[in-house]
Parts: structure tokens; sequence; C-alpha cells
């Protein structure tokens, strides 16, 4: 695992997706040497646990951690990966405040990566938490 990625090159493989490119995700700060990636997602009305509430919706929230842990190890190998699982533990409602994701590898093998991520809401609150399994396989 030594293609690593620069976080203008992980920011430009968020914009290619179209789905990831919806969500509007920022790569607010990498850490490489601590296996570390800060992602931000913005409040939008489709996001909406209810139309007109600004209470995120948990499949957002979800598709965030996902995202977050696959790219936690992206960062590392230099392409895409695939998940094998990914575990979502909801805290607190979260309203009218973007998100920011939190993703650490905890371990990266030859054949599986593990990472945690915590989800805070602008205020630092801990809104969710997850935990996601890759392939940390390049290509």
């Amino acid at each position: 695992m030594s293609d690593y990625l620069s976080q203008a090159e992980i920011q430009a493989i968020l914009d290619n997706s179209p789905f990831i490119a919806f969500m509007g995700l920022t790569v607010d700060s990498m850490d490489i040497d601590k296996d570390l990636i800060v992602l931000r997602m913005p409040m939008r009305p489709e996001f909406e646990r209810r139309a007109g509430t600004g209470q995120w919706h948990g499949g957002a929230i979800a598709s965030l951690i996902d995202t977050a842990g696959d790219y936690a190890v992206v960062m590392k190998v230099g392409a895409g990966v695939p998940t094998v699982n990914f575990r979502t533990d909801y805290l607190r409602p979260a309203s009218n405040t973007d998100l920011i994701a939190t993703a650490q590898v905890r371990r990266a093998g030859r054949s599986i990566a593990v990472v945690d991520i915590d989800v805070h809401d602008e205020n630092g609150k801990l809104v969710a938490v997850g935990r996601g399994t890759y392939v940390p396989q390049a290509g």
C-alpha cells in the first residue's frame, strides 16, 4: 500500500462520482501517517427526514459513513475499494448542520481493512458512529 493519493486527487475522485457529487462531499483534511480522512457533507433538502424539518435522514448519514470509511482506505491504496460490510449506530438527531465524518483505518491487511468512522455536527456533537470493512486491493 504505497500509492498514496493527495487531498486534491481524492477530491477529484469524489467529484467524479455522480452519487458522491450529489452528496456534496468535500475533503476537510487527511493525514496519511495517521490513516485518517475527514469529509464534510452539507445539509440539503433532499437529505431531510421530513420536508422542512432540517433533520438528517439516516440513509444519508449511513452513506456518509460508508463513503468516509471507503476513502480512508482509498487514500492509501490509490484506487477504489469495495465495501464488504458496514454498520451504523445513530446516537442523536442532527438538524440544520453540516455533518463531518472522521474515518480512521484501524487495520489494513492484505485482504481486509477495518475503519472506524465518527460523525459529528458542526458544534462537535457526536451524531453517529460506524465501522466498515473493505477490500484494500488496488484496482
